[in-house]
């Protein structure tokens, strides 16, 4: 992934992060590893686990932030997330899965900020 889309996403995980905690999310996780990738961030709200997908843009030209996350992409989401709830001994927390789109100007100022609870 080329620095200029390692900056965007960081941006936009930035943008995110602050609005999340506005609205009243406590922050567990930021940029969670396991062997299968990475999770964006992992949140509680409402005596919910939230797993958090943040998709940021600087144009729609290839479609909207929601639009990018895939079947295939939320597959691995699902499968990153078990490995996350075996590992923390979590079974039967309630969870949910979040997206957290972001668009920015070319300037890198925030455009817009749409949070999509329960997105799949």
């Amino acid at each position: 992934m080329s620095n200029s889309r390692l900056n965007l996403g960081k941006l936009g995980e930035d943008y995110a992060f602050e609005r999340l905690k506005k609205m009243g999310y406590r922050i567990l996780h930021q940029n969670y590893r396991c062997p299968m990738g990475e999770l964006d961030m992992i949140a509680e709200q409402d005596d919910s686990l939230v797993f958090i997908e943040v998709r940021t843009k600087s144009s729609n030209r290839y479609g909207t932030p929601a639009e990018s996350i895939t079947r295939k992409k939320q597959a691995k989401l699902r499968q990153m997330a078990m490995v996350y709830l075996s590992n923390h001994r979590l079974f039967g927390k309630t969870c949910r899965f979040d997206v957290v789109c972001v668009e920015v100007d070319r300037a890198g100022q925030c455009e817009r900020i749409e949070i999509i609870k329960q997105a799949f």
